[in-house]
């Protein structure tokens, strides 16, 4: 029927695993406060022991230590499973111990009997070797090497996160693989971990193994006196040999599970498994095998030894090393080519060019946390950040940010690089805060003092429990990695030209063709080259203006393509169909546009020098220097009356003075007549060459 949940679609479904651990701890517990009958104990004594015989042979067969990633559970689970054991047993055995020797279960007579012979002091005598060989010998040294490999561990995150990072971006590993290695780094940590706290469960376990015997046999003697009138001798050798068999068919275990420890964190992760790196680490080498067969010869030779043994041995060790050397010869001709498939492999070829990564930035050693996403780097979150936040606000995606370290740069310093060439760096200091002053403080600050490396502004680093204070006394307080995103992100927006390559350019058609692709194969290449369509797009970057209305850019395109083949005047003729996109871009909604004008009588002389044949370049340098002093002077008067830096010129200007005045004054932007969209007012409130 639906809706009908029977036992065997539980233990069917996909959630059937998720019920054993609950399930086994039950029974643990229910161990622990509930009497089992003698057979149950046997059977549960006999699994303990199989359980830790199939845990050591798992770890005998792993490779890495990861390949037995749930071991610290395990661990602690069988020491559960071993503790309520003993509870269990040890109440059936001071109950029913008066009985006789198979009062607790055939298996604990048998430890009890068979292995030390029936003799309690015997018995005694190897549970307490046991022990000292569990607990002051395997256990110890298996939780040191945890201990030292999980603080070793933690501390070669940094670099092996740096190294994952490096190696995708200079893509040796895609995205999936970066991840699955991080994770991996991030697992090997927490295994480390956790295998240094485990091993304290197998010292408790040991410690609670003798007090357990110590009170079973004291409890014995009481019970079997007291209660069963029993004689000391009698009550004696019962209790005694149940509890010597209890305490050694859980110690036995024990030592095989943390056998299985020490060989998980002990061994060195390679190809092979503990058995494959033993012998080919051994009995590979010939060398050691003969002179051990040799030495064993002359012990057996000397009279009073066992000579028979000795000799024997050392027949088998010279016997396994001329087999291991005859192998070694079979295969020595192949290993002899190696060396000429290595000279040939060293020869240069085109794969020894590395290409230049388009943007870099490297940063000093100090400054690694600050891009290491197992410590939660903010600095990665924050690049990808800017590059979505550029594909939004000027139309196309750039390229990959290739982050690495530099040995060779200042601890606390980054570069930031175009291909190849440094084009800002800057210096941080972790653990600490930028304040920056954007004129309008009201005091100052005790601390390190710099200057913000993205604007120039001055700046002084500050301590956390400052940060109130800054922002209250009117600073703009930042931490490391904002400087280093911030810089960034002004850098990429200055070089966006740079970064628009053909690459980049078909990207960007391919992807308006995606929804008008008829549009985009009407212009490149039928109307227009690739090359022409980048130039536009780059001049249009260069000046300052987006390009998100590709729709509009092709339009343009496509209606004057056919008799304009300049890109210049191209460019002019995109910037007047987007004039009303460059307006908004740089006064926002607002109906009065103020602006700098020319005054006429310069107006006129730049018009003669252009039909003169001249270009800004050909400029009369007495011209030119009063030119940029007069866009200087007005440009600051824009800037005190808190309007924005505009220079308004006839159509035919607007390419000559925006090239020529592009490099003094960044911040000016030269508009033309045509591109003020209708609906706007101007208002001229400055002249340059004259008054406002």
């Amino acid at each position: 029927m639906n809706g009908t949940l029977s036992l065997s679609n539980i233990f069917n479904s996909a959630n059937a695993r998720s019920f054993a651990a609950p399930i086994f701890i039950v029974l643990i517990l229910a161990m622990l406060v509930l009497p089992l009958p003698p057979f149950a104990l046997d059977i549960l004594f006999t699994f303990n022991i199989a359980l830790s015989i199939m845990v050591m042979l798992v770890a005998l067969s792993t490779k890495k230590a990861l390949d037995f990633a749930a071991f610290p559970t395990v661990l602690l689970l069988s020491t559960l499973l071993r503790l309520s054991l003993n509870v269990a047993s040890t109440r059936v055995v001071l109950l029913e111990g008066h009985t006789g020797p198979d009062a607790a279960g055939k298996v604990i007579e048998a430890f009890g009997h068979f292995l030390v012979g029936g003799n309690y002091t015997v018995g005694i005598i190897v549970f307490v070797i046991l022990v000292i060989i569990n607990f002051i010998v395997i256990t110890k040294g298996a939780g040191r090497i945890a201990e030292v490999s999980a603080r070793f561990t933690l501390d070669a995150m940094p670099g092996k996160q740096m190294a994952i990072d490096a190696d995708l971006n200079a893509g040796l590993v895609d995205e999936n693989e970066a991840r699955r290695r991080r994770a991996e780094i991030s697992q090997e940590a927490d295994f480390y971990g956790s295998m240094d706290g485990a091993s304290k469960f197998v010292r408790g376990d040991a410690i609670a193994g003798i007090l357990i015997l110590l009170v079973t046999i004291v409890g014995g003697l009481l019970i079997g006196l007291l209660q069963h009138d029993m004689s000391l001798a009698d009550a004696a050798s019962n209790y005694t040999l149940l509890a010597i068999g209890d305490g050694l068919v859980a110690q036995i275990p024990a030592l095989i599970i943390s056998i299985a420890a020490g060989i998980i964190v002990s061994r060195v992760s390679t190809d092979e498994d503990i058995a494959g790196q033993m012998l080919s680490n051994i009995f590979n080498k010939t060398q050691a095998l003969y002179i051990t067969a040799a030495i064993l010869g002359m012990m057996g030779m000397i009279p009073g030894m066992p000579n028979f043994v000795f000799l024997l041995l050392a027949g088998g060790m010279a016997w396994i090393a001329y087999k291991s050397s005859k192998k070694q010869e079979e295969v020595l001709p192949e290993i002899e080519t190696a060396p000429a498939v290595a000279v040939e492999a060293q020869e240069a070829s085109w794969e020894d060019v590395a290409p230049i990564d388009t943007l870099g930035l490297e940063v000093g050693y100090r400054l690694i946390p600050l891009v290491d996403n197992a410590a939660d780097g903010e600095l990665v979150r924050r690049i990808k950040g800017i590059r979505k936040k550029f594909a939004r606000e000027i139309g196309f995606l750039p390229p990959a940010v290739h982050i690495r370290d530099n040995l060779e740069i200042n601890p606390n310093s980054y570069r930031i690089t175009l291909k190849g060439v440094e084009i800002g760096s800057g210096e941080v200091r972790t653990g600490l805060f930028l304040a920056i002053d954007p004129g309008s403080i009201s005091g100052t600050l005790p601390g390190v003092a710099t200057t913000d490396p993205a604007f120039g502004l001055p700046a002084v680093w500050i301590e956390s429990n400052q940060r109130e204070q800054a922002q209250a006394m009117g600073y703009t307080v930042v931490d490391p990695g904002t400087v280093v995103a911030t810089h960034l992100n002004h850098l990429v927006t200055q070089h966006a030209a740079e970064l628009l390559g053909r690459l980049e350019v078909q990207a960007l058609l391919d992807h308006l063709g995606k929804s008008a692709p008829k549009l985009v194969e009407e212009l490149v290449p039928k109307m227009l080259t690739l090359s022409a369509v980048q130039k536009v797009l780059q001049t249009l970057l260069i000046e300052g203006v987006a390009i998100r209305d590709m729709r509009s850019i092709i339009d343009t395109l496509l209606e004057h393509g056919t008799h304009v083949q300049d890109p210049n005047e191209l460019t002019a003729l995109v910037r007047v169909a987007l004039g009303r996109s460059i307006v908004q871009q740089i006064y926002g909604s607002v109906s009065e546009l103020p602006v700098i004008a020319l005054d006429q009588a310069l107006e006129r002389l730049l018009l003669q020098t252009l039909q003169s044949g001249h270009d800004s370049v050909g400029m009369e340098p007495g011209l030119a220097d009063t030119l940029l002093e007069k866009t200087q002077t007005s440009t600051q008067r824009q800037e005190a009356l808190g309007h924005p830096p505009v220079l308004l010129t006839p159509a035919v200007l607007r390419p000559l003075l925006s090239r020529f005045l592009r490099r003094a004054l960044p911040q000016l932007k030269v508009l033309s007549h045509a591109e003020v969209p209708e609906g706007k007012h101007i208002k001229v409130t400055s002249l340059v060459g004259g008054a406002a």
